[in-house]
């Protein structure tokens, strides 16, 4: 204790001063030191290496929270101011996020859902709420949209299409594959933007013959649809930005891949408590 104490405060009071008045030896503490500072250097080594085989295991896409939660569920405890100072140290720094462009057209004059979501993102079993949303990638071939279903109970991606073009067969083909998927639910909100694909007949009509609900938010409100800007966010950040697609097949691959591989199955979200969105859904059933 009185070791620790004169290690803490070294800068404020002489170490002679500090040894005379608590009654211990010079000596003493120096070699207490020695020990301590070796003791530490081991724990910081091991540590390191944990770090470095977590954050290249997820391809540099993991902070110190998620690093934190994975260092803990391997038995390790540490906290995670620790374990930023580590990655700080040994120069790790996560990707970082890029501006993207917003796809929504919703100059048109075709009818409306009322938002039934307002901004409540949260859902209390799945397939009670899901949102969708398109975005796009930039390949040497032109532009590749991509259009997403998430549940708001596990932020899973239940649906995806990819085109070449931003038409409405692009977000039908994604409600389709999460039906199938879904094996059809009933009731479901299905929440998206105010975009002329969302309010086409043919989407319109097949929500209606499956018992779904449409719900859109407001036009040009981001914070509508925030789980699903959230989605693209991460994506752009962790994948997209960080390669260049020769050709659409190329990027559609590479998507599929951290859509289904990663994405669902092995990062950590942190909405639902960095938990796994597929392993949540399983536990919790």
């Amino acid at each position: 204790m009185r070791y620790g104490f004169i290690e803490s405060h070294k800068g404020t009071w002489p170490v002679y001063l500090m040894c005379y008045v608590m009654n211990v030896s010079r000596s003493g503490y120096y070699g207490w030191r020695g020990r301590t500072l070796g003791q530490r250097a081991q724990a910081n080594a091991e540590l390191d290496e944990r770090i470095v085989e977590l954050f290249h295991r997820h391809r540099q896409r993991y902070g110190a929270a998620r690093i934190t939660d994975d260092l803990r569920e391997a038995g390790l405890s540490c906290s995670e101011n620790r374990v930023a100072r580590r990655m700080q140290a040994l120069g790790l720094k996560a990707v970082q996020a890029k501006r993207y462009k917003v796809t929504m057209d919703s100059a048109h004059k075709l009818v409306v859902a009322p938002d039934l979501i307002e901004q409540d993102f949260s859902a209390d079993g799945p397939n009670q709420k899901w949102v969708s949303d398109i975005s796009y990638v930039r390949t040497d071939q032109g532009w590749l949209y991509l259009a997403v279903v998430m549940d708001l109970y596990s932020r899973a991606i239940i649906g995806w299409a990819m085109r070449s073009r931003m038409t409405q067969h692009l977000v039908c083909d994604a409600l389709t594959m999460a039906l199938f998927r879904r094996r059809f639910p009933k009731d479901t909100v299905i929440h998206s933007d105010r975009g002329s694909q969302y309010c086409s007949k043919r989407y319109q009509r097949l929500m209606r013959s499956n018992g779904l609900h449409c719900s859109m938010g407001r036009k040009g409100n981001c914070y509508d649809n925030a789980a699903m800007e959230s989605f693209f966010h991460t994506l752009k950040v962790e994948l997209v930005h960080r390669e260049h697609y020769t050709t659409r097949r190329e990027a559609k691959s590479n998507i599929f891949e951290y859509i289904e591989t990663y994405y669902n199955r092995q990062r950590k979200h942190s909405s639902i408590g960095y938990r796994i969105p597929i392993l949540f859904e399983e536990q919790s059933a």
